[in-house]
């Protein structure tokens, strides 16, 4: 953690870093998952290599997945203060869990469903292959089904999002997707940025 502390040195010409995760390659260091998933992507072959704009516009699709299934679903549970403890919040999560599940979690669904819809190359996000942004979604749609059993399980089953949850089996289903899912690096979900909270799942 000394490479997150405030009074922290960064190796030059490297700067310093606020918050975990960070990647090191060599003689670079650099967090935020954004700017990291983006340095790593091309490299991976996570993004079309035919497409000089394709970066731009899989990065587009990542920071909403962030946005829609990471950022908001974890200010349900803290909406007031990220410092403050849940039970010190706990009415006014329950007022922002309800609007997420009934009004945002439903937005975010049917913009990457119209995204699907649209790309006439494949089965995925953007192109004719899996991208960073897929398995972005995929995570991001793991950790709110966890948090929101119920209200995902209602919006899931009412048929309209067929195509996102299509792609989160596909992707599931991926030989190297399912070996780390089930091996001891797949952490479970506990006190992070999905949390359950009975009271938060909107079972209407």
């Amino acid at each position: 953690m000394s490479l997150t502390s405030p009074s922290s040195v960064a190796p030059p010409p490297n700067i310093p870093h606020f918050a975990p995760p960070i990647l090191q390659h060599g003689d670079l260091y650099i967090s935020q998952l954004p700017n990291i998933l983006l340095y790593l992507g091309p490299k991976l072959g996570l993004v079309p290599s035919d497409d000089g704009n394709a970066i731009y516009r899989v990065n587009q699709l990542t920071l909403t997945a962030l946005d829609g299934f990471s950022n908001e679903a974890h200010d349900t549970h803290h909406p007031i203060a990220v410092g403050d403890h849940y039970e010190n919040q706990k009415e006014a999560a329950i007022k922002r869990a309800k609007d997420y599940t009934r009004n945002r979690l439903p937005k975010f669904l049917g913009h990457f469903e119209n995204v699907l819809e649209q790309n006439k190359e494949g089965v995925y996000l953007y192109g004719g292959q899996l991208t960073y942004a897929d398995l972005v979604l995929f995570q991001g749609l793991d950790g709110v089904k966890f948090a929101f059993p119920n209200a995902v399980k209602k919006l899931r089953d009412g048929g309209k999002y067929k195509g996102v949850w299509d792609l989160y089996e596909r992707v599931k289903g991926l030989e190297n997707v399912k070996a780390y899912l089930e091996s001891e690096r797949r952490l479970g979900y506990s006190s992070g940025i999905w949390r359950h909270y009975e009271e938060l799942d909107d079972d209407e």
